[in-house]
């Protein structure tokens, strides 16, 4: 039965299992860092302008929300069959129904991105250019999306670090990766030294978001050609999407089985396992 003990120490291990999983960069993925250097270079000076002007957007979403703070009145359009109005409704329903929420919400923003992504890759170089920080722009808005269904609102301040730290996450090496994951399970510790660590990650939003344009290096490349870009645009943003709404989605759910398993339960299970 859903949200049983058993049933939840059972989808708990699930996402440890898939936070083992999580591999290095690849080398591919590392060199192909290296074309942004190039094209940093090679984009006209109002595009790089504009850019600027996005990741400063994106800076101000930590401290306000901005433009790209996703609203909790969506939440009955994520749960049309139920009567849920409210983030203390959604708190209450079965983790499977939060897990089918974020289900459908990931189906259609991969084909928003599949579409935004054939858009921008039309014009090769110049669209490119653009179409970076409108993909970080979708991934932000999904993550938010994803908060919502497990309950937690974008709109507290604290919630908006974990979102970002999702965000890092995926851009992240295999240090980067443990080290953000030793993060986040502190990230709802009472304890104030913990609260700290975690509050002060807050700092050098921009070096996440610059670390993160430049994961795309080599996956992006192909798409600097134009009209051929159209297909790759379209397949690298679709599955940018679904990598960042996978471990969105794990890193959320496994914060949501732990609260409704208590602490004190994890407490115990991990000296069980020991």
């Amino acid at each position: 039965m859903d949200d049983s003990r058993e049933w939840l120490i059972e989808e708990l291990k699930k996402v440890e299992a898939w936070e083992k999983d999580q591999n290095d960069l690849w080398f591919f993925e590392k060199i192909g860092r290296l074309p942004f250097k190039l094209i940093d270079k090679w984009t006209p000076k109002f595009i790089q302008d504009r850019i600027g002007i996005l990741l400063d957007e994106l800076g101000q979403y930590v401290q306000t929300g901005g433009n790209y703070l996703s609203s909790v009145s969506k939440i009955p359009s994520y749960y049309p069959e139920l009567e849920v109005q409210t983030i203390e409704d959604v708190k209450t329903l079965p983790t499977s129904k939060m897990d089918h929420a974020v289900d459908g919400l990931t189906k259609n923003r991969k084909k928003l991105a599949t579409l935004q992504g054939a858009g921008t890759g039309i014009g090769g170089i110049f669209t490119l250019s653009i179409d970076i920080p409108l993909l970080l722009g979708l991934q932000l808005k999904t993550i938010q999306d994803i908060a919502i269904c497990y309950g937690y609102d974008p709109n507290d301040k604290k919630e908006r670090l974990f979102i970002v730290k999702c965000l890092q996450f995926i851009s992240s090496d295999i240090v980067g990766k443990e080290a953000i994951l030793s993060q986040l399970s502190m990230f709802d510790d009472e304890d104030e030294s913990a609260k700290r660590e975690v509050l002060s990650e807050m700092q050098g939003w921009r070096e996440v978001v610059y670390s993160y344009r430049d994961q795309f290096g080599w996956k992006k490349l192909f798409q600097m050609i134009p009209i051929a870009g159209l297909l790759f645009g379209a397949f690298i943003n679709r599955s940018a999407v679904h990598d960042i709404a996978e471990a969105s989605k794990m890193l959320y759910r496994k914060r949501r089985i732990i609260e409704k398993l208590g602490y004190d339960e994890i407490d115990l299970i991990i000296i069980e396992k020991t």
